[in-house]
Protein backbone atom coordinates (compact mmCIF):
# COMPACT_ATOMS: atom_id res chain seq x y z
CA UNK A 1 0.00 0.00 0.00
CA UNK A 2 2.85 2.22 0.98
CA UNK A 3 4.68 2.36 -2.82
CA UNK A 4 1.07 2.01 -4.70
CA UNK A 5 0.30 5.49 -2.51
CA UNK A 6 3.75 6.87 -3.22
CA UNK A 7 3.53 6.31 -7.14
CA UNK A 8 -0.41 7.60 -6.83
CA UNK A 9 0.97 10.89 -4.81
CA UNK A 10 3.84 11.76 -7.56
CA UNK A 11 1.51 11.18 -10.74
CA UNK A 12 -1.04 13.53 -9.00
CA UNK A 13 2.17 15.86 -8.49
CA UNK A 14 2.73 15.71 -12.16
CA UNK A 15 -0.67 16.20 -13.29
CA UNK A 16 -1.23 19.19 -10.91
CA UNK A 17 2.11 20.44 -11.84
CA UNK A 18 0.75 20.41 -15.59
CA UNK A 19 -2.74 21.60 -14.92
CA UNK A 20 -0.78 24.83 -13.04
CA UNK A 21 1.47 25.58 -16.02
CA UNK A 22 -1.71 25.46 -18.44
CA UNK A 23 -3.87 27.99 -15.75
CA UNK A 24 -0.84 30.13 -15.55
CA UNK A 25 0.00 30.09 -19.73
CA UNK A 26 -3.95 30.79 -20.55
CA UNK A 27 -3.98 33.84 -17.87
CA UNK A 28 -1.11 35.13 -19.70
CA UNK A 29 -2.62 35.21 -22.95
CA UNK A 30 -6.09 36.75 -21.24
CA UNK A 31 -4.01 39.75 -19.35
CA UNK A 32 -2.11 40.25 -22.98
CA UNK A 33 -5.31 40.47 -24.88
CA UNK A 34 -7.16 42.80 -22.21
CA UNK A 35 -3.86 45.14 -22.88
CA UNK A 36 -4.76 45.10 -26.49
CA UNK A 37 -7.79 45.77 -25.54
CA UNK A 38 -9.41 42.28 -28.11
CA UNK A 39 -10.50 40.19 -24.90
CA UNK A 40 -13.80 38.29 -26.33
CA UNK A 41 -17.02 39.19 -24.32
CA UNK A 42 -17.44 35.52 -23.25
CA UNK A 43 -13.89 35.42 -21.88
CA UNK A 44 -14.72 38.21 -20.14
CA UNK A 45 -17.81 37.09 -18.14
CA UNK A 46 -16.15 33.65 -17.15
CA UNK A 47 -12.66 35.21 -16.22
CA UNK A 48 -13.63 34.58 -12.75
CA UNK A 49 -15.03 30.89 -13.18
CA UNK A 50 -12.32 28.90 -14.50
CA UNK A 51 -12.82 24.83 -14.68
CA UNK A 52 -10.64 22.61 -15.64
CA UNK A 53 -12.42 22.02 -19.19
CA UNK A 54 -11.31 25.41 -20.32
CA UNK A 55 -7.68 24.32 -20.01
CA UNK A 56 -7.86 21.37 -22.51
CA UNK A 57 -6.73 23.29 -25.25
CA UNK A 58 -3.91 25.13 -23.06
CA UNK A 59 -2.36 22.17 -22.15
CA UNK A 60 1.98 22.50 -22.45
CA UNK A 61 4.40 20.98 -24.69
CA UNK A 62 5.85 17.60 -23.38
CA UNK A 63 9.40 19.29 -24.03
CA UNK A 64 8.17 22.41 -21.88
CA UNK A 65 7.46 20.36 -18.85
CA UNK A 66 10.60 18.49 -19.04
CA UNK A 67 12.25 22.15 -19.76
CA UNK A 68 10.47 23.23 -16.33
CA UNK A 69 10.91 20.19 -13.91
CA UNK A 70 14.85 19.86 -15.27
CA UNK A 71 15.17 23.69 -13.85
CA UNK A 72 12.85 22.92 -10.33
CA UNK A 73 15.32 19.82 -10.11
CA UNK A 74 18.55 21.80 -10.13
CA UNK A 75 17.22 24.69 -8.29
CA UNK A 76 16.03 21.97 -5.24
CA UNK A 77 19.20 20.47 -5.88
CA UNK A 78 21.48 22.76 -5.05
CA UNK A 79 19.82 24.76 -2.68
CA UNK A 80 19.70 21.92 -0.58
CA UNK A 81 22.77 21.42 -1.24
CA UNK A 82 24.28 24.93 0.06
CA UNK A 83 21.87 23.78 3.17
CA UNK A 84 24.03 19.96 3.50
CA UNK A 85 27.49 21.60 3.11
CA UNK A 86 27.88 23.70 6.11
CA UNK A 87 25.54 21.36 8.66
CA UNK A 88 26.98 17.89 7.41
CA UNK A 89 30.38 19.09 6.66
CA UNK A 90 30.41 17.82 3.44
CA UNK A 91 31.78 19.62 -0.40
CA UNK A 92 29.66 21.04 -2.23
CA UNK A 93 30.04 18.49 -5.19
CA UNK A 94 29.43 16.00 -2.61
CA UNK A 95 26.21 17.56 -1.35
CA UNK A 96 25.16 17.42 -5.14
CA UNK A 97 26.20 13.77 -5.25
CA UNK A 98 23.79 13.24 -2.60
CA UNK A 99 20.95 15.34 -3.98
CA UNK A 100 20.84 13.07 -6.82
CA UNK A 101 21.44 9.66 -5.39
CA UNK A 102 18.56 10.74 -2.69
CA UNK A 103 15.94 12.65 -4.93
CA UNK A 104 16.47 9.39 -7.52
CA UNK A 105 15.48 6.96 -4.81
CA UNK A 106 18.71 5.15 -5.11
CA UNK A 107 20.08 5.12 -2.01
CA UNK A 108 23.47 3.84 -2.38
CA UNK A 109 24.48 4.10 1.51
CA UNK A 110 27.85 5.86 1.23
CA UNK A 111 26.20 9.03 2.15
CA UNK A 112 23.94 9.61 5.16
CA UNK A 113 21.76 12.69 6.41
CA UNK A 114 21.24 13.59 10.08
CA UNK A 115 24.43 11.42 11.40
CA UNK A 116 26.48 14.01 13.38
CA UNK A 117 25.76 14.19 17.11
CA UNK A 118 25.40 17.63 17.43
CA UNK A 119 23.70 20.03 15.17
CA UNK A 120 22.69 23.92 15.41
CA UNK A 121 19.29 24.47 14.95
CA UNK A 122 18.44 20.56 14.79
CA UNK A 123 14.66 20.90 14.50
CA UNK A 124 14.82 23.58 11.54
CA UNK A 125 17.60 21.12 9.51
CA UNK A 126 14.57 18.12 9.61
CA UNK A 127 12.34 20.35 8.51
CA UNK A 128 14.51 21.77 5.88
CA UNK A 129 15.33 17.93 5.18
CA UNK A 130 12.21 16.94 4.46
CA UNK A 131 10.74 19.50 2.45
CA UNK A 132 13.87 19.11 0.11
CA UNK A 133 13.65 15.58 0.12
CA UNK A 134 9.72 15.34 -1.03
CA UNK A 135 10.11 18.34 -3.21
CA UNK A 136 13.16 16.98 -5.08
CA UNK A 137 11.76 13.54 -5.12
CA UNK A 138 8.57 14.84 -6.49
CA UNK A 139 10.53 16.28 -9.32
CA UNK A 140 13.06 14.57 -10.33
CA UNK A 141 10.21 11.32 -10.70
CA UNK A 142 8.13 13.47 -12.70
CA UNK A 143 11.04 14.35 -14.69
CA UNK A 144 11.63 10.67 -15.53
CA UNK A 145 8.40 10.27 -16.72
CA UNK A 146 8.04 13.24 -18.86
CA UNK A 147 11.77 11.78 -20.28
CA UNK A 148 10.18 8.49 -21.07
CA UNK A 149 7.34 10.41 -22.92
CA UNK A 150 9.81 11.82 -24.89
CA UNK A 151 11.98 8.66 -25.36
CA UNK A 152 8.76 6.69 -26.67
CA UNK A 153 8.05 9.50 -28.68
CA UNK A 154 11.50 9.12 -30.65
CA UNK A 155 11.39 5.44 -30.72
CA UNK A 156 7.87 5.83 -32.45
CA UNK A 157 9.47 8.17 -34.85
CA UNK A 158 11.87 5.77 -35.62
CA UNK A 159 9.66 3.37 -36.31
CA UNK A 160 7.81 5.28 -38.36
CA UNK A 161 11.00 6.02 -40.86
CA UNK A 162 11.32 2.13 -40.85
CA UNK A 163 8.10 1.22 -41.84
CA UNK A 164 8.21 3.67 -44.73
CA UNK A 165 11.84 2.35 -45.58
CA UNK A 166 9.75 -1.55 -45.11
CA UNK A 167 6.59 -0.35 -47.09
CA UNK A 168 9.07 -0.21 -50.44
CA UNK A 169 11.02 -3.42 -49.63
CA UNK A 170 7.55 -5.05 -48.77
CA UNK A 171 5.89 -4.13 -52.24
CA UNK A 172 9.33 -5.24 -54.06
CA UNK A 173 8.59 -8.84 -52.32
CA UNK A 174 5.14 -8.65 -53.00
CA UNK A 175 5.47 -8.21 -56.65
CA UNK A 176 8.16 -11.14 -56.92
CA UNK A 177 6.62 -13.38 -55.01
CA UNK A 178 2.80 -14.29 -54.64
CA UNK A 179 1.87 -17.04 -52.12
CA UNK A 180 3.52 -14.75 -49.56
CA UNK A 181 1.45 -13.68 -46.30
CA UNK A 182 1.59 -9.82 -46.29
CA UNK A 183 1.39 -7.24 -43.33
CA UNK A 184 -2.20 -5.17 -43.95
CA UNK A 185 -0.16 -2.35 -45.55
CA UNK A 186 0.28 -4.44 -48.62
CA UNK A 187 -3.04 -5.90 -47.90
CA UNK A 188 -4.44 -2.61 -48.90
CA UNK A 189 -3.42 -2.88 -52.30
CA UNK A 190 -6.26 -5.60 -52.79
CA UNK A 191 -8.92 -3.83 -50.67
CA UNK A 192 -8.61 -5.64 -47.60
CA UNK A 193 -8.54 -4.09 -44.23
CA UNK A 194 -5.84 -5.24 -41.40
CA UNK A 195 -9.29 -4.52 -39.25
CA UNK A 196 -11.13 -7.51 -41.09
CA UNK A 197 -7.48 -9.81 -40.76
CA UNK A 198 -8.11 -10.54 -44.28
CA UNK A 199 -5.79 -13.16 -46.13
CA UNK A 200 -5.02 -12.87 -49.98
CA UNK A 201 -7.18 -14.92 -52.13
CA UNK A 202 -5.95 -17.32 -55.25
CA UNK A 203 -6.58 -15.24 -58.70
CA UNK A 204 -7.66 -18.53 -60.02
CA UNK A 205 -9.99 -19.76 -57.86
CA UNK A 206 -11.98 -18.86 -54.03
CA UNK A 207 -9.65 -21.34 -52.64
CA UNK A 208 -6.49 -20.26 -50.70
CA UNK A 209 -2.85 -21.05 -51.86
CA UNK A 210 -0.73 -23.85 -49.45
CA UNK A 211 1.41 -20.99 -48.12
CA UNK A 212 -1.68 -18.39 -47.19
CA UNK A 213 -2.57 -18.42 -43.29
CA UNK A 214 -6.74 -18.09 -42.77
CA UNK A 215 -7.34 -15.57 -40.09
CA UNK A 216 -9.30 -16.62 -37.08
CA UNK A 217 -11.97 -14.19 -37.85
CA UNK A 218 -12.70 -16.70 -41.28
CA UNK A 219 -12.18 -19.52 -39.01
CA UNK A 220 -15.50 -19.45 -36.97
CA UNK A 221 -17.40 -17.53 -40.17
CA UNK A 222 -16.78 -20.61 -41.56
CA UNK A 223 -17.96 -22.81 -38.91
CA UNK A 224 -20.61 -20.73 -37.34
CA UNK A 225 -23.38 -23.53 -37.52
CA UNK A 226 -20.92 -26.47 -36.20
CA UNK A 227 -20.22 -23.76 -33.17
CA UNK A 228 -23.81 -23.20 -32.76
CA UNK A 229 -24.76 -26.09 -32.68
CA UNK A 230 -22.30 -27.17 -30.03
CA UNK A 231 -22.69 -24.66 -27.73
CA UNK A 232 -26.41 -26.00 -27.69
CA UNK A 233 -25.53 -29.33 -27.19
CA UNK A 234 -23.31 -28.20 -24.01
CA UNK A 235 -25.75 -25.69 -22.49
CA UNK A 236 -28.47 -28.97 -22.31
CA UNK A 237 -26.50 -31.37 -21.16
CA UNK A 238 -25.16 -28.96 -18.58
CA UNK A 239 -28.52 -28.03 -17.36
CA UNK A 240 -29.98 -31.34 -17.47
CA UNK A 241 -32.03 -31.25 -20.22
CA UNK A 242 -33.15 -34.32 -22.11
CA UNK A 243 -30.87 -34.89 -25.27
CA UNK A 244 -33.04 -34.24 -28.71
CA UNK A 245 -33.00 -37.37 -30.75
CA UNK A 246 -31.35 -37.20 -33.66
CA UNK A 247 -33.21 -36.83 -36.90
CA UNK A 248 -31.42 -39.83 -38.89
CA UNK A 249 -32.73 -42.89 -37.22
CA UNK A 250 -30.12 -44.95 -35.12
CA UNK A 251 -30.09 -48.01 -37.56
CA UNK A 252 -26.93 -45.94 -39.60
CA UNK A 253 -24.91 -46.46 -36.20
CA UNK A 254 -23.87 -42.72 -36.08
CA UNK A 255 -26.40 -40.98 -33.62
CA UNK A 256 -25.43 -39.45 -30.18
CA UNK A 257 -22.45 -37.35 -28.34
CA UNK A 258 -22.00 -34.16 -27.17
CA UNK A 259 -19.68 -31.20 -28.52
CA UNK A 260 -17.69 -31.96 -31.33
CA UNK A 261 -18.36 -35.54 -31.06
CA UNK A 262 -21.71 -35.43 -31.70
CA UNK A 263 -21.57 -33.31 -34.55
CA UNK A 264 -19.10 -35.34 -36.18
CA UNK A 265 -21.76 -38.26 -35.35
CA UNK A 266 -24.20 -36.05 -37.05
CA UNK A 267 -21.99 -35.41 -40.12
CA UNK A 268 -21.26 -39.19 -40.97
CA UNK A 269 -25.11 -40.02 -40.68
CA UNK A 270 -26.28 -37.36 -42.76
CA UNK A 271 -23.47 -38.39 -45.64
CA UNK A 272 -24.49 -42.29 -44.98
CA UNK A 273 -28.15 -41.28 -45.42
CA UNK A 274 -27.38 -39.14 -48.63
CA UNK A 275 -25.36 -42.47 -49.80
Amino acid sequence: MGCAATILFFNLFLERLITIIAYVMKSCHERQLRRKGTLPQDLQQASGNVEVDSLVGWKPSVYYVMLILCLASLTISCCASAMYTPMEGWSYFDSLYFCFVAFSTIGFGDMVSSQNREYQNYNFYRFGNFIFILMGVCCIYSLFNVISIVIKQFLNWILKKLECTCQRCQRKLFRSRRNVVVPGVARSQHNISIESDGVLESDTDGRRLSGEMISMKDLLASNKVSLAIMQKQLCDSANGYPRQMSLVPKQNGFAGGVGALGIMNNRLAETSTDR
